[in-house]
C-alpha cells in the first residue's frame, strides 16, 4: 500500500476498474432500455411468414380452478385438426389467462393440462370471427374410493 492510501483510509483501485464498471452498467440499461421500448413498437413493424399479422385468429383462454381461482402454469397447446402434432403451446400466468395467433379459415383442437386436474379439450372455429374468448374451468381428479377391508379394491 501506498503512504496516500494509508493516511486516507481508501484503498487505492486502479481507475480502469471504475471505468469499466461504469461501461457495463450503462451498457446495461441501453440493452434493456431498447428492449423496453421495442416492446411498444407499432403493430405494422411485427410481421409473420405471410407478412402481417391482418389476418390471424387471436384465441384468448383464462383458466380457471373448480373453486373458481386462477390457475397459473397450466400448459395449453393448440393443433390444426386435421393435423397430429400440435404447433402452439403457452402456459397461464399468474391470472390464469395465456393467449395464441394463429391463421385463420382452419379448425383447431386446443388441449390444456395441469397437474391435478383432467385435461380439458376444445374445439375452435377460426373460418368466421377474428377471435375466440375462451374460459375454462379445470375439473380435479377424483381418486376411486377404496372401502375398508377389501384390499385396496374399490
Amino acid at each position: 500500500m501506498t503512504r496516500s492510501s494509508i493516511s486516507s483510509g481508501i484503498p487505492s483501485f486502479p481507475l480502469a476498474i471504475i471505468v469499466v464498471v461504469r461501461l457495463t452498467i450503462a451498457f446495461a440499461g441501453l440493452v434493456w432500455l431498447a428492449g423496453a421500448t421495442s416492446a411498444f413498437a407499432p403493430a405494422g413493424g411485427a410481421q409473420n411468414a405471410s407478412g402481417s399479422h391482418a389476418h390471424d385468429y387471436v384465441i384468448f383462454v383464462t383458466v380457471f380452478t373448480d373453486r373458481g381461482f386462477a390457475l397459473t402454469g397450466a400448459r395449453a397447446r393448440v393443433r390444426r385438426l386435421e393435423e397430429k402434432k400440435f404447433r402452439w403451446e403457452a402456459m397461464s400466468d399468474h391470472q390464469g389467462e395465456l393467449a395464441f395467433r394463429v391463421p385463420r379459415g382452419a379448425e383447431y383442437e386446443m388441449t390444456i393440462e395441469t397437474r391435478g386436474f383432467k385435461t380439458q379439450t376444445r374445439k375452435i372455429d377460426a373460418r368466421e370471427d377474428i377471435q375466440a374468448d375462451l374460459t375454462i374451468h379445470m375439473e380435479p381428479l377424483t381418486e376411486p374410493q377404496t372401502e375398508k377391508g377389501t384390499g385396496g379394491k374399490p
